[in-house]
């Protein structure tokens, strides 16, 4: 479990093919080190990766081929920066809000505009997460806890002080950049408790059509 909020930026020095993985080799520039150990969780662009190899200046870690499908690993190489977090500790603080290190799809960045001291972004999400996206809640991008500031379909503003621009790669942000998602988690499980007994059987997935049949046999014709 992680917080959202950014603890170093690392730089990818390789990115080894092992069969449909690879493995990734970070290296990190203020992230302490020193209580890290073996199989533990570090966040990468919010993407949750566990320890395989570590020393004073970095770690490696193994990304499988789901997370390359699923993230915007797909598109990284050396010398790409990354934003890091380690795992909360039970004592630590939760500054910004609970984060599980699972990116639920990937979205593109759609402007990049100057507003005074700070530097408002568009979103453009996908359709399927639209339904997550609440105007003052809560959605990481690229492992940062932010604030949907409004919403527009599928598209959110995100509002960043220069502290954010500063210490995340948000600010080498600009228009098609692609963004790691994780929308929060207690929409994502409010969403399948409302399904209530219904949540025993399948359901469609995203783009497929929902039928007169599927809705009379979970229920929902009488």
């Amino acid at each position: 479990m992680f917080t959202g909020i950014i603890e170093d930026v690392g730089v990818i020095q390789s990115l080894t093919p092992n069969g449909d993985d690879i493995r990734l080799s970070i290296k990190t520039t203020k992230l302490d080190m020193s209580d890290v150990n073996l199989g533990d969780s570090i966040a990468n662009n919010g993407v949750c990766l566990t320890v395989v190899e570590y020393s004073a200046h970095g770690f490696s870690a193994d990304v499988s081929h789901e997370t390359i499908k699923r993230t915007g690993f797909a598109s990284y190489q050396a010398g790409s920066r990354v934003n890091l977090e380690k795992a909360l500790q039970a004592n630590g603080r939760l500054g910004g809000h609970i984060v599980s290190g699972h990116v639920d799809g990937v979205g593109e960045v759609l402007s990049v505009a100057q507003v005074g001291r700070y530097v408002e972004i568009w979103v453009h999400a996908p359709d399927s997460l639209a339904k997550y996206l609440a105007e003052k809640g809560s959605i990481t991008v690229d492992g940062v806890s932010l604030t949907v500031n409004q919403v527009k379909g599928a598209k959110f503003l995100l509002t960043l002080i220069p502290h954010s621009l500063q210490e995340t790669i948000i600010g080498q942000y600009q228009k098609g950049t692609k963004v790691n998602l994780e929308v929060d988690v207690i929409a994502r499980y409010l969403e399948r408790l409302v399904l209530g007994d219904k949540a025993a059987h399948e359901q469609p997935t995203a783009g497929q059509d929902i039928s007169m049949a599927f809705l009379a046999e979970n229920g929902y014709l009488k």
